[in-house]
């Protein structure tokens, strides 16, 4: 019997090693080499750039009201709005990237940042408005995060600017068994998706691209090896211990046959 208990250590042992292999620290801890990066390379700005679908809030103001009040939308006739949350109207940047300006009529503001679009407005704005004070918010910026992260899902986002540490802490971050140095982020500008991969166990990734997110980004974290073995042992787990039982009982027949 001292044989059979032994035995079944042994697979109980290698079971636990297969689905609890260790993973190293370089594996788990993001921003491991942040401490060698200068100032300047730990800084990093970004703006997004207008997308066709987004929904704006475009406001104009001025020291003269009435002045600017054509300029908004429901000040107009013929103005074309769709309606947005707690009915405030609001632009829809069409396929083609154009919106319809009271006053100005049609512009075209895809694939500019919202800086551009501010000054683009500015300009034309000037002409009929002295020192016209323009704001502008989207109003359906949101991420979807994927894979293994404690709480997939798409996050609308209530400014224009988030990080990809702050979409995966939304996400309530990655679960042990997400892959932190390969994520994939799928971005889609003017119409042409792109597929990128970001290392956040490196802080290099401050200086990426992708720390910004973008509109409609899509975030995939990997599941790692442990995930995928614990995976699979796991659909075979009836298979593995059928066989060790037959294991264990031909092994008790030839100890019990050569007593």
């Amino acid at each position: 019997m001292k044989y059979i208990s032994l035995l079944q250590k042994t697979i109980a042992l290698f079971l636990l090693l297969l689905l609890f292999s260790c993973a190293s620290k370089k594996d788990v801890v993001y921003y491991q080499n942040i401490d060698s990066l200068t100032p300047a390379e730990k800084s990093t700005s970004y703006e997004i750039r207008i997308q066709p679908d987004d929904l704006l809030i475009i406001t104009v103001s001025a020291e003269e009201a009435e002045v600017a009040m054509p300029f908004n939308l429901g000040s107009t006739s013929g103005s074309k709005a769709a309606a947005g949350p707690q009915t405030v109207q609001s632009y829809l940047v069409d396929s083609k990237g154009n919106i319809d300006f009271p006053i100005l009529g049609q512009l075209k503001i895809s694939g500019l940042t919202r800086s551009e679009v501010l000054r683009l407005l500015q300009d034309k704005i000037a002409v009929y408005v002295k020192n016209p004070i323009i704001n502008l918010r989207i109003l359906n910026f949101k991420v979807s995060v994927q894979g293994e992260v404690n709480s997939p899902g798409t996050y609308a986002v209530a400014s224009d600017r988030i990080t990809l540490i702050e979409a995966l802490t939304m996400a309530k971050d990655l679960s042990i068994f997400g892959k932190r140095n390969n994520i994939l982020i799928i971005r889609e500008i003017d119409g042409v998706k792109s597929y990128n991969r970001v290392d956040i166990t490196k802080a290099d990734f401050i200086q990426s691209p992708f720390y910004y997110m973008a509109q409609n980004d899509v975030i995939y974290v990997e599941p790692n090896k442990t995930k995928i073995g614990s995976s699979t042992v796991g659909a075979n787990t009836g298979l593995i211990f059928s066989i060790t039982s037959i294991l264990i009982t031909v092994i008790s027949l030839i100890i019990a046959t050569t007593k």
